[in-house]
């Protein structure tokens, strides 16, 4: 494996591990929060550096379904990172006290809230996009049996199906949709279980991720073809 994508794999994982951290934010206290929260900053910034490639190719390719969908979802995880570090900044109550932006508190919650919610569950969904090459480098690495490999996809539906209960159980949908203007935590639950749950959540959205790709992608080779099989009759009529 080169380098590069071993960084850009490292960098993605440090970036899952710490948005998970920073969910939970109260039962980690504040302080940990805002130094994680500049962690996630600073690997956000390397993860685009080296994948700077995509962006500058951005304007140069065919777009095809996929390659629209993708470019959306990307943009959003991009605009609710930077929506979440610039309303982290707001809100600090440790690392960035001395910015005169106390006025401001109630709005950068809030945003601050939308984008956290928003973001996980899209990082989510764009990791599962990037899912297959992650299937494969594991491939190439532990010579996965079929039986292995099946294994492993029925564990990930029954952690997605539970990822549905967690996801009501711990009320993402509003905070998503903004119905609570606070966090609530239960500081008597083991930090470990609130963790778990929002593993599950992430697990139903890289499997929702993973199999969205998967269509289009399909998609994209079944109008290939369509295509293809239409150019073959135009240059037989032709030949007639």
């Amino acid at each position: 494996m080169k380098s590069k994508l071993k960084l850009k794999i490292l960098t993605d994982a440090c970036m899952t591990l710490l948005l998970l951290l920073l969910i939970a934010y109260e039962l980690i206290g504040e302080a940990a929060h805002e130094w994680l929260g500049m962690g996630i900053c600073v690997l956000f910034i390397l993860h685009h550096i080296l994948n700077s490639g995509w962006s500058r190719n951005l304007l140069k390719w065919r777009y095809t379904i996929f390659h629209a969908v993708r470019a959306i979802l990307n943009l959003g995880v991009a605009l609710t990172m930077m929506g979440s570090i610039v309303s982290g900044l707001l809100l600090s109550e440790h690392t960035f006290l001395f910015l005169p932006v106390r006025s401001v508190y109630s709005y950068a919650s809030r945003v601050h809230m939308f984008c956290a919610y928003w973001g996980f569950v899209l990082l989510s969904i764009h990791l599962g996009f990037h899912w297959n090459m992650m299937i494969g480098i594991v491939k190439r690495h532990l010579r996965l049996t079929e039986v292995s490999i099946w294994t492993f996809r029925g564990i990930s539906f029954v952690l997605a199906a539970y990822g549905i209960y967690a996801f009501a159980k711990r009320d993402i949908g509003n905070y998503m949709l903004l119905r609570y203007h606070f966090v609530f935590f239960d500081f008597e639950e083991p930090f470990i279980f609130f963790v778990l749950d929002y593993v599950a959540v992430m697990g139903l959205f890289v499997l929702v991720g993973h199999y969205c790709a998967e269509g289009l992608r399909k998609l994209k080779v079944k109008k290939e073809e369509c295509q293809m099989g239409s150019k073959v009759r135009n240059e037989r009529n032709s030949y007639d």
